[in-house]
């Protein structure tokens, strides 16, 4: 009996090390790969059933999530300048979509996309919003269309970076860099002005809040979910690591 205790000690202990050799230098892990702690639905305390974390993977399952068990889950954590990095895959026909600069605040806002800027999450050939330009999977959603679409057949995972740093935004999708701008400066604001978002009063206004995975209905996975952030107030434009 002791001997099956410590090899499972053992064991626990190499996989901690090489979870922890997964993160980059300067990341941490925002999903713990078994809870949905740091986490909740969008204008409630936890999250809602149709958010599963299981085996590493978090997954929303639309056949859970009746009754006011779904709806989109944020961090309980506010970013401003941040580097975040996850992998998503999707089932055949799904739409989702990685959502950031959300401001929750229940009294103006009822939806996480009325404030939060999108990197869309989808099915291209399968779901309909794949025949509309800006809504691609890595499209910044109904702004920016992506300069390649890297995308992996529909059950594959993708691995995703997003980096805002000082008003410079910078995606990337399977490590192809697919759309690049300035945020809140005049262009910026012409994109918003020719989009669906332009009579939004609170859309894409906020330079700090949190990041949200979207319940649309569908099967979706997330997994290495990560990020870093940069606390200085040097005014930059650059990102590291050619981003």
């Amino acid at each position: 009996m002791k001997k099956n205790i410590g090899i499972s000690i053992v064991l626990m202990l190499l996989f901690q090390t090489i979870h922890a050799q997964m993160i980059p230098k300067g990341f941490k892990s925002i999903f713990d790969g078994k809870t949905t702690d740091g986490w909740h639905t969008y204008g409630k305390e936890k999250a809602t059933a149709g958010w599963k974390a299981e085996n590493g993977v978090l997954h929303f399952d639309p056949t859970v999530a009746k009754n006011g068990q779904g709806g989109d889950l944020v961090t309980d954590k506010e970013y401003e300048n941040f580097h975040l990095k996850l992998e998503w895959k999707v089932a055949p026909n799904a739409n989702s979509g990685i959502i950031f600069y959300v401001n929750e605040d229940l009294a103006k806002f009822k939806n996480t996309y009325e404030t939060g800027l999108e990197m869309q999450v989808l099915d291209n050939d399968g779901h309909p919003d794949g025949k509309i330009e800006k809504h691609r999977a890595g499209n910044l959603y109904d702004l920016i269309k992506s300069t390649s679409e890297p995308v992996k057949p529909v059950g594959e995972w993708n691995s995703v970076d997003i980096v805002c740093k000082f008003g410079k935004l910078t995606m990337q999708l399977n490590g192809v860099k697919v759309v690049e701008t300035m945020l809140w400066d005049d262009n910026f604001n012409t994109l918003i002005a020719g989009s669906k978002f332009a009579t939004w009063p609170g859309f894409a206004k906020y330079k700090k809040g949190k990041i949200a995975l979207q319940d649309h209905g569908d099967n979706v996975w997330y997994r290495n979910i990560m990020i870093k952030e940069w606390n200085t107030m040097e005014i930059t434009t650059g990102c590291e690591n050619g981003l």
